[in-house]
């Protein structure tokens, strides 16, 4: 059985741990398949879990973090869940933050360094990877991205480095949300950064309307899951009845789950609609972490990263 702490119940590691910051860690399939690429990797095996309630005070963020920074042997670990209520909560704790934490306002990376604790957000890195693997560097068609969350956010801000360094990118990127309080937070983030992809904000409060979203992308557009419906809860951000673009691709960002969202891509074969769920997501994700953590270098691609992804499988 996984280790998992609460905030109140932390206790001093008798060997180098990295510890992962969620919800219901020990549920995690990374459990089991950290130790695994531990033992590949040459690194110390043991992971553990900080389950932190979802309405958790700022005293419960920075009594872990408090604890990371002062037990020498917790390394630091991935933040999930709570990457933003965390770095609001514990921000001057962190002797360093990097770009992305400070313009996305949260850390997925909790490290440590001769001068203390450094927090990153890498979700801008790991989407742009998982990106590249769903549909290549030179993608240059409509993206929708059914969601505005931190995940999708953190995508913008790729695409829009990937802009400025003068690669290819979108032509138009179409957002839907719920609550329009994400998307105003989205357009905010996106006037600072000076974006110049089109984008296209609508408030999506019914699956109905997700599915207009898409009607309007064009064929060979890129239709992104970002809600976590398939995953967090059941169900997916659209109705059975929506009609994918010709020669579209659709991107859960979830690799586990009812996945629904790629069932009904998977319907839309005879469009050429080709379904990618989230394991690229995944691997890129915790392995971007780890590197981060221990300090060493994990390729992102090539035989050494199909290493990892086949040993995650195996386990």
């Amino acid at each position: 059985m996984p280790t998992v702490y609460t905030p109140d119940t932390l206790e001093p590691a008798a060997e180098p741990t990295f510890c992962f910051v969620g919800v219901t860690t020990g549920a995690s399939s990374i459990m089991t398949v950290y130790p695994a690429w531990a033992e590949h990797l040459g690194i110390s095996p043991r992971i553990v879990g900080v389950d932190v309630p979802l309405d958790a005070s700022p005293e419960q963020y920075r009594a872990v973090v408090e604890f990371i920074a002062a037990d020498p042997q917790w390394l630091g670990g991935l933040v999930t869940t709570h990457k933003l209520n965390l770095f609001r909560a514990t921000r001057d704790l962190f002797s360093e933050v990097g770009e992305s934490a400070g313009l996305l306002d949260e850390i997925s990376s909790i490290s440590k360094r001769a001068d203390g604790l450094h927090g990153h957000a890498m979700d801008d890195v790991t989407s742009g990877l998982a990106f590249e693997d769903a549909v290549g560097p030179s993608f240059s068609g409509d993206v929708v991205l059914l969601g505005a969350g931190g995940a999708s956010l953190a995508l913008t801000l790729y695409l829009h480095r990937r802009e400025r360094a003068g690669a290819l990118v979108p032509e138009r990127l179409i957002v839907t949300n719920r609550r329009v309080g994400r998307l105003d937070e989205m357009r905010a983030l996106h006037r600072r950064l000076g974006l110049r992809i089109p984008v296209e904000y609508r408030t999506a409060a019914t699956p109905e309307a997700n599915d207009a979203a898409v009607a309007t992308a064009r064929p060979g557009a890129l239709i992104v899951n970002a809600t976590g419906l398939g995953k967090d809860r059941p169900g997916s951000p659209l109705t059975d009845a929506v009609v994918f673009p010709e020669r579209s691709v659709a991107w859960d960002f979830n690799y586990r789950g009812d996945l629904v969202f790629l069932d009904q891509a998977r319907a839309a074969a005879d469009r050429g609609v080709r379904p990618v769920d989230g394991w690229f997501y995944f691997l890129h994700g915790w392995t971007r972490v780890i590197a981060q953590v221990f300090d060493i270098d994990i390729p992102t691609s090539g035989p050494r990263f199909d290493e990892l992804s086949r040993i995650a499988r195996s386990v």
